[in-house]
């Protein structure tokens, strides 16, 4: 019997907070050499320069600036993630002509995914705002764009909020979203497909093809979605983390701007970093809210 759907929601809410929990603690010092890179691109020769010299000066503690509200984002976001997923494949049974609990097909499942991203985005981009102006707070000390001792969690969140009140959490809202759509249609798309091969060959069911195939497909997943949304990402995290000092253009001026003083290159700084950490983390990702999800599930039914 099928949980009802209240029910199934909570279980697909808590199993995308647990997965965006291992999905951090696994990649977060991956995640803050992208973003340093993102923004300051001319600072650092290569990500292993930047990933040292962010050692060098804060230890582990500077690789993991920004776990915090690293972890909010990423539970927020994949706990909403996750349920709203469940409600947009039954939107894509509708659409479809199916009956409720049809089994639907990779590309209808990455359909559900890239809408469910929509409502994923809204959670995501305060806290993801925070997390990025905490990484790169460093650099903006030291080329002077901001004073020093604005470098704790709660002196971001007061900044942000005495300075642009309570929108200004939203900075970088629309490359979030612009991200997030084509980018979570490849996501899912990919670890669906990758699953289902898996499955075909095993002569197993999706659900019984183990540990590391599950996380292979949770890895390339990842991949197809960063070489994919990239660029999106690097606008984003320039408006978020430049913002600091000021208003910040938009979407496409900030992207048309880094275009034509920085070159095509610059949007795709911090890329080898990105591309290292997708496959522990989203196969981290994946692995816990599938185990947990299943768990949880059995749970249900006894």
């Amino acid at each position: 019997m099928a949980p009802h759907p209240v029910v199934q929601a909570a279980i697909d809410l808590s199993a995308g907070a647990i997965g965006g929990t291992a999905c951090v603690l696994s990649g977060q010092p991956l995640d803050t050499a992208k973003v340093k890179m993102q923004t300051f691109p001319s600072l650092y020769r290569g990500f292993v320069h930047c990933f040292l010299s962010t050692y060098r000066q804060d230890g582990l503690r500077g690789l993991y600036r920004g776990t915090a509200p690293a972890l909010m984002a990423n539970v927020a976001e994949n706990s909403v993630l996750f349920m709203s997923y469940g409600f947009c494949q039954e939107v894509v049974r509708v659409v479809a002509g199916a009956h409720s609990g049809a089994t639907l097909s990779d590309v209808q499942k990455a359909c559900a995914g890239s809408v469910a991203s929509i409502f994923s985005s809204l959670v995501l981009c305060p806290t993801e705002l925070v997390k990025c102006r905490l990484q790169t707070m460093h650099e903006m000390e030291t080329s002077g764009k901001i004073a020093s001792g604005q470098n704790t969690l709660w002196s971001v969140v007061r900044a942000v909020m005495r300075n642009e009140g309570p929108l200004g959490f939203f900075q970088g809202l629309t490359p979030t979203i612009a991200r997030e759509v084509p980018g979570y249609f490849c996501f899912f798309g990919a670890y669906e497909l990758c699953r289902s091969a898996f499955a075909d060959y095993m002569g197993k069911s999706k659900e019984d093809i183990g540990v590391l195939p599950v996380m292979f497909s949770g890895g390339l997943g990842g991949a197809c979605l960063w070489l994919v949304v990239y660029p999106m990402d690097c606008v984003k995290s320039r408006i978020q983390v430049l913002s600091m000092t000021g208003r910040q253009a938009g979407f496409l001026k900030t992207f048309m701007v880094i275009l034509r003083t920085e070159g095509v290159r610059a949007l795709y700084s911090g890329l080898t970093p990105t591309m290292i950490r997708t496959f522990p983390a989203n196969g981290a990702l994946f692995l816990a809210y599938e185990a947990s999800r299943k768990m949880m599930m059995r749970q249900f039914d006894s």
